[in-house]
């Protein structure tokens, strides 16, 4: 790995007077969740107006960003999420699923139906672990599979409480195709949507991605990384009725799991 051309005598490489943590790595890290969160692709006075940090100091830890490989300058200036990050990722998803597949399986024995975990991951959900039904007819959806968010439980679900500006921000960037006559396919739509997601307390799939199969969802709390777990299966098993009952055992495997996740994630 190139090594960084940041003098280790810089005020900001000193351990924070707080927590004894090295300034510039947490500045660091700050910056690329910024850039994650802003869609991957930056300009250094954006950050800096997001971060509150000056842009000689910005500029330092996004050149030693570049040169690491975590970061990369476009042609226009501007800095986008480099590919060595995607390694990390891949990683730490695959963990993240590893853990999870105890609490999946005691939704699948306390439900029937196969559960999955997702993750948001910039603009696109991603599932990163399933376990699936013990039934003969039952849903499979491969782990690394990736979907827009307006038409699954689990985008919803993690969508719930992103501000409106930044759904509708994330819905222009991605366009709302209709994966069945059932997708939602306009921003005001998906918006209503995530409001009754925040009443009820979980989302769902209603025939929206695939026609026959109904979802329930529900977003991890407190996940060191955006999470949702969820229930599918044929919609004449998954129907509203039996919602009353699955929803409870979502949001407590959610809950235990969260404890689970943080336990791995001290802070």
């Amino acid at each position: 790995m190139p090594t960084s051309s940041a003098s280790t005598t810089d005020a900001s490489a000193k351990p924070t007077a707080a927590g004894g943590g090295v300034q510039s790595l947490e500045r660091a890290f700050d910056l690329l969740e910024r850039m994650a969160d802003a869609g991957g692709e930056v300009g250094l006075s954006e950050l800096s107006a997001a971060s509150g940090l000056p842009l000689p100091t910005i500029h330092r830890l996004m050149r030693t960003l570049v040169a690491c490989g975590y970061v990369r300058q476009q042609p226009n200036r501007r800095y986008s999420l480099g590919p060595r990050l995607i390694r990390l990722g891949e990683s730490a998803s695959r963990l993240l699923g590893t853990w999870a597949r105890p609490y999946l399986a005691r939704l699948v024995e306390e439900t029937g139906e196969t559960a999955n975990m997702a993750l948001l991951d910039g603009d696109e959900i991603v599932y990163v672990a399933q376990v699936p039904s013990k039934h003969s007819m039952r849903m499979f959806t491969e782990v690394g599979r990736r979907v827009l968010p307006h038409s699954t439980g689990v985008g919803k679900a993690l969508l719930a409480h992103t501000p409106a500006e930044e759904v509708r921000a994330l819905l222009a960037r991605t366009g709302m195709p209709a994966a069945t006559e059932k997708t939602i396919t306009t921003p005001d739509g998906f918006l209503e949507a995530l409001e009754r997601v925040r009443k009820a307390g979980y989302a769902v799939d209603d025939n929206e991605q695939e026609i026959g199969v109904r979802c329930l969802a529900v977003s991890v709390p407190n996940s060191p990384t955006a999470a949702a777990i969820s229930i599918s299966g044929p919609a004449g098993r998954v129907t509203e009725a039996v919602a009353e009952s699955f929803v409870p055992i979502l949001q407590g495997v959610a809950a235990e799991l969260s404890v689970a996740l943080q336990s791995q994630n001290p802070a």
